[in-house]
């Protein structure tokens, strides 16, 4: 008699038996085989359904992306380099510091050189400059540059945080975004079909003491800047403060696509968040510098956080804050880039278990569906900054 049966791939030695409980055993596995067959479908389908539905660490360069929030002040390529390297698009973002126009003109020049090179990786954001704030003929200028930035292609316009913490009017008062002064330049960009970029306030984190901030970056940014440190000029604005200026300026122009850069400075709270996208359909918020942000909250509540991501899909953008200064070699940039880029993409396809010198505590991985991934790397930036890349 036959003392070897496979089944379904399997194969079952009946040596052992006598030959009525082998004719018996065998009949039982040729019933199941119908059975057998299907569970191993189902196991193989399911595998694949996994599979087809989430990315994975191997992914990383295969798929496209687009960080929609970077500064390039150099003119040499390699941050271009390692993007394309990356599959990553770029959006180089100007901005005012603290030298007026010419802070706006560099900055741009750069972005500018970048494209002209690399027309299918950069897009740029422009900004302009409210050192001139009072001056008669300041209406008229703004919308003149952003005109010329716009009819050369740029997508958006940033205002960075000194609106509302730094720069002051002739009076010594600071000039916040809700001023009536900027109504005009706002309907303007708006006019014109394109993104305002707003760094307006800072982390929560810049109203309390050093040790008691959640992220290290932020201890370490205003540890080294004590000129923003918001909690030792108890005279300035209330982060409070700051948030309802900007929420008045969205009130007073809804139609206006805005982006808030930095998680709209509600990175503390997905909560807080999704009560801004409730109220303003036509805000978005970029994740720039602010994942050790998410990756606390992450810890506090992981799936507060993964349910906010998908909930609202459709209203936020991958962004980092990286830049070249020419302070950097080559090697150190494109590893700097690297290990910003990777973390982030392994945090939002996983579920893994992660640390990031970002915060003291480790943390899981929101693990995303593809579609959600899809949209927050690359398809949003598309859509909030009319992007063709």
């Amino acid at each position: 008699m036959l003392l070897e049966y496979q089944i379904a791939g399997y194969v079952f030695n009946a040596s052992c038996f006598t030959t009525k409980q082998s004719t018996f055993l065998v009949s039982i596995l040729f019933s199941m085989k119908k059975h057998l067959n299907i569970i191993l479908a189902l196991f193989f389908l399911t595998s694949c359904s996994e599979e087809n539905a989430y990315y994975n660490l191997d992914d990383y360069a295969k798929v496209k992306k687009t960080d929609v929030h970077i500064h390039i002040m150099s003119d040499r390529p390699y941050f271009v380099e390692k993007a394309k390297a990356d599959n990553f698009h770029l959006v180089n973002v100007a901005l005012e510091i603290n030298k007026g126009w010419d802070d706006v003109y560099i900055k741009y020049n750069y972005g500018k050189k970048q494209q002209a090179q690399n027309p299918e990786t950069v897009d740029l954001v422009t900004s302009f400059a409210v050192s001139d704030f009072d001056d008669p003929a300041w209406e008229e200028k703004v919308i003149s540059w952003l005109d010329s930035c716009f009819d050369e292609g740029a997508v958006g316009v940033k205002v960075w945080k000194n609106i509302g913490m730094v720069s002051r009017d002739t009076a010594g008062n600071l000039i916040a975004i809700d001023d009536v002064k900027f109504d005009p330049i706002i309907d303007h960009i708006q006019k014109r079909g394109k993104t305002l970029m707003g760094h307006l306030g800072e982390p929560k984190n810049c109203w309390l003491p050093l040790d008691e901030m959640t992220t290290n970056n932020d201890r370490s940014y205003f540890k080294k800047h004590p000129e923003y440190h918001m909690y030792q000029h108890p005279e300035m604005p209330s982060h409070e403060d700051i948030v309802a200026s900007r929420d008045r300026m969205l009130e007073k122009h809804p139609d206006l696509r805005f982006l808030g850069a930095h998680m709209g400075s509600l990175e503390y709270s997905v909560d807080e968040l999704a009560k801004r996208f409730e109220k303003y359909p036509n805000m978005a918020i970029g994740l720039a510098a602010r994942m050790g942000q998410v990756y606390y909250q992450t810890v506090e509540n992981r799936e507060k956080v993964r349910d906010f991501f998908i909930k609202y899909q459709d209203r936020i953008l991958y962004a980092t804050d990286l830049a070249d200064n020419d302070n950097m070699t080559k090697e150190e940039l494109e590893a700097n880039m690297e290990a910003a880029w990777k973390r982030d993409w392994e945090y939002f396809v996983t579920d893994n278990e992660m640390e990031s010198d970002l915060i003291n505590s480790s943390f899981q991985g929101i693990k995303l569906p593809k579609e959600v991934v899809d949209k927050i790397f690359y398809k949003n930036a598309n859509t909030w900054f009319a992007l063709n890349p």
